[in-house]
């Protein structure tokens, strides 16, 4: 005899209702604050300095959202725009060599610069592979992404026993915006097939959505010395 089937009680239904909805309802509504959040705050920054007249709060009497943003981002695009060719290039070049004579501005602006470019750069590797390492003792790993091989006067330190020396940054949970940037050997090292954008999730969520993985045979390289 098959055993008899329990219905949940009216309690567990509107509490599976409830959570269902809540699975719905918390990630729009999430996105949608964080949208709206960053439009304010890209608007507060930008629309002070709006001419009056090309202001179109002035004749629709009431606030826009996203102006800001709007007359930022085309500015941006805009000004590279410029930069791409012979005389924005050398206004440009004009402006940093007038930085560059400025004691404290000048390593700011260097520093500054060099984060943007290898970030942005298309052709750049770095950070688009995760690994694990262990940390803080052995047996137990921690999820790095992996930003390039140590190179200079660190690979010749480090490297004198043998192994090469790899690069990888170590964020924490569940907030990933700072964390620690560690040398590991590249042998203590374990590639994941993982997306970087995978690892963000699970490092977001505490551990809670793990990413759908499939065994595949290809190696995993690391990214090359830059």
């Amino acid at each position: 005899m098959t055993p008899p089937v329990t219905k949940p009680s009216f309690a567990m239904r509107l509490r599976n209702n409830f959570l269902t909805g809540l699975v719905i309802c918390a990630p729009i509504t999430i996105t949608l604050w964080l949208t709206w959040t960053f439009i304010n705050w890209a608007d507060s920054w930008v629309t002070p300095y709006i001419p009056a007249r090309y202001n179109p709060e002035n004749y629709l009497k009431y606030y826009v959202p996203g102006v800001g943003l709007f007359i930022a981002v085309f500015t941006i695009t805009l000004i590279g725009f410029l930069g791409t060719n012979l005389i924005g290039r050398s206004i440009v070049d004009f402006g940093e060599r007038i930085v560059q004579r400025m004691p404290l501005v000048r390593s700011i602006y260097k520093s500054v610069k060099q984060i943007f470019e290898s970030v942005l750069k298309e052709q750049s590797n770095s950070f688009k592979k995760v690994g694990l390492v262990e940390f803080p003792h052995p047996g137990s790993w921690v999820l790095v992404f992996i930003a390039t091989e140590a190179s200079g006067e660190i690979a010749a330190r480090l490297n004198e026993d043998g192994d090469e020396m790899v690069a990888v940054f170590m964020p924490p949970t569940p907030v990933p915006t700072a964390g620690f940037l560690m040398f590991v050997p590249r042998s203590k090292l374990k590639l994941l097939d993982m997306t970087p954008e995978e690892a963000a999730k699970l490092l977001l969520s505490g551990g809670l959505v793990m990413p759908e993985w499939k065994a595949q045979a290809q190696s995993i390289s690391l990214p090359p010395k830059t």
